[in-house]
């Protein structure tokens, strides 16, 4: 956990709730599909911002184990949308520096699009001017749940006891142990809830709502955001007197 006030700093990992594709479609008398294909186009242009400004991460809620719930002709677009986007975003990300890796359970998703997200993960391997990730049939319940499945297994065994299970033990068997934890939160679309995403990793997130439909999101929006993220005192349990005290050290 990075500890400082953050004042005036960029975040290190963005974690992004892209909400509002469909009322976007709608308020343009346009099918959903469309909202979903504009979509897109945002996160190309937060990649393409959040590369520009040297951000380490940036994390993406794509599709959550909920979504399935949605009709299936919906969610049949978006299964192909995906296959759509991996077949053609890939080789620019590749070209740009960025590793592309998926987080959720892929167990629901077709053969060929698990094959498709095997690959891309495996190009871009060696990348590491951004690592964007990709939460498609994920949830934070999920998460949580798989990572006790794996400690209960090593306590079975006797690798661990107990006492030996710590929030740090925990932790390195949650999704994306490896980058830090996101610093900034952002989701759009109007509503102010985090939605089952990133329960683990969200802990000391600064979270920040916006009104803006995510295919009207793009490099500006992401400056309003990041404003005032730079302007935020991130205290991790201390007094906002010991972080100016630490500050002037």
């Amino acid at each position: 956990m990075g500890e400082d006030s953050n004042q005036g700093s960029l975040p290190r990992h963005i974690a992004i709730i892209m909400d509002g594709n469909g009322r976007w479609a709608r308020a343009r008398l346009l099918p959903r599909y469309v909202g979903h294909r504009e979509g897109v186009k945002s996160v190309r242009r937060v990649v393409e911002a959040c590369l520009e400004k040297k951000i380490k991460a940036l994390t993406l809620f794509a599709f959550s184990s909920e979504n399935w719930r949605r009709p299936g002709e919906e969610v049949s677009l978006i299964m192909d949308l995906f296959v759509h986007a991996l077949k053609k975003e890939v080789v620019a990300l590749n070209r740009n520096g960025v590793r592309l890796r998926f987080i959720g359970d892929r167990t629901a998703f077709s053969d060929n699009l698990c094959a498709l997200i095997a690959a891309a993960e495996e190009e871009t391997r060696g990348n590491s001017d951004l690592e964007l990730v990709i939460a498609a049939n994920y949830g934070g319940q999920w998460d949580i749940t798989r990572a006790v499945q794996l400690l209960a297994g090593r306590l079975a065994t006797g690798e661990l006891q107990p006492q030996d299970v710590t929030p740090e033990v925990l932790a390195a068997e949650i999704c994306m142990a490896d980058l830090p934890p996101p610093d900034l939160f952002i989701r759009t679309g109007g509503e102010q809830r985090i939605s089952n995403f990133l329960l683990w990793q969200l802990a000391y997130t600064e979270l920040y709502f916006t009104d803006v439909l995510w295919p009207a999101f793009d490099g500006h929006k992401l400056d309003e955001a990041l404003l005032w993220y730079a302007n935020r005192q991130r205290r991790f349990g201390r007094t906002g007197e010991q972080v100016e005290q630490q500050k002037g050290a």
